[in-house]
């Protein structure tokens, strides 16, 4: 079964407690935080209280997108925080197998992404020590933008390797993702949503539409 996780940056942080209670009624599986330090990406989001504060309300695992300039550093206080899956980007540290060896140590699953613009290949040495990778359909920094279809190969690259070394690895994808784009993206495992879900009428179909492809 194919799995969602709503991204909290679409969601009202006025009151979001009740979001998260929202979307977990209707069947998250996860939740996705996207962590920007307007260094690596061009924008600023969110940090470790908001972390630590979704924590508190989940009961589903927080699944915490780092897109931060040497997240080597703040590792340890991201998990301590709450995270239970912890993503870095390929592009962001010359430290990559040390910072996905002490994501696993320290209790959580590990997983790669990488811009649009960086080869899938860039992720290969490191495909058997992760738990998942997540690929960007949009240019990673802002929530909004419009599914690039040029990724989708990027899906069917993963999961021919998956399929062919016997990997135990998850394909977790994220950008404008919504009832038709998900269509193209038929052999990732789970499904990054944020104003799709967020802005729904119906949440729980919402979701369910993104599961039965």
């Amino acid at each position: 079964m194919k799995k969602v996780s709503p991204s909290l940056l679409a969601c009202d942080f006025l009151h979001l407690s009740d979001e998260i209670k929202k979307v977990q009624l209707a069947g998250a599986d996860w939740l996705h935080l996207d962590v920007m330090d307007g260094v690596f990406v061009p924008n600023i989001s969110f940090g470790l209280p908001l972390v630590s504060a979704a924590k508190k309300v989940a009961t589903c695992p927080l699944d915490v997108h780092l897109m931060i300039v040497k997240p080597e550093k703040y590792i340890q206080a991201f998990v301590k925080a709450g995270a239970d899956i912890v993503t870095i980007h390929v592009e962001s540290t010359n430290q990559v197998s040390q910072v996905v060896s002490e994501i696993k140590a320290l209790g959580a699953k590990a997983g790669l992404s990488l811009r649009p613009s960086t080869p899938i290949q860039a992720i290969e040495p490191y495909l058997d020590q992760i738990d998942l990778v997540l690929v960007m359909t949009v240019e990673p920094g802002f929530g909004g933008q419009s599914f690039r279809q040029d990724q989708v190969e990027k899906i069917d690259w993963l999961y021919n390797q998956k399929t062919q070394r016997q990997l135990d690895l998850l394909i977790e994808v994220d950008g404008g993702i919504n009832d038709q784009t998900v269509l193209m993206c038929k052999n990732a495992d789970i499904f990054v949503a944020g104003t799709y879900i967020f802005k729904s009428d119906n949440p729980k179909l919402a979701m369910d539409k993104l599961r039965l492809i």
